[in-house]
């Protein structure tokens, strides 16, 4: 193995992948929900939408439901 290679004369080539691997998306979240994440984020050096992706990914894999109940006032 070489101490040094010459990175220079390479080139450059797109991931084909990288259009599957997230979509961007927009979503409307409480503050208190942006707050708890970056929050998080500070603590755990993890981007807090990379949490927020980790969260929901989660949740896909156990299959979580939310349970809605809307009260009538």
């Amino acid at each position: 193995m070489k101490n040094e290679y010459d990175l220079s004369t390479m080139k450059s080539r797109k991931n084909p992948y990288a259009s599957k691997l997230k979509k961007s998306v927009t979503m409307r979240l409480g503050e208190d929900v942006i707050s708890y994440f970056k929050n998080m984020a500070e603590e755990s050096g993890v981007p807090y939408q990379s949490l927020i992706n980790l969260y929901l990914r989660d949740c896909v894999a156990t299959q979580k439901k939310i349970d809605i109940n809307w009260h009538a006032q």
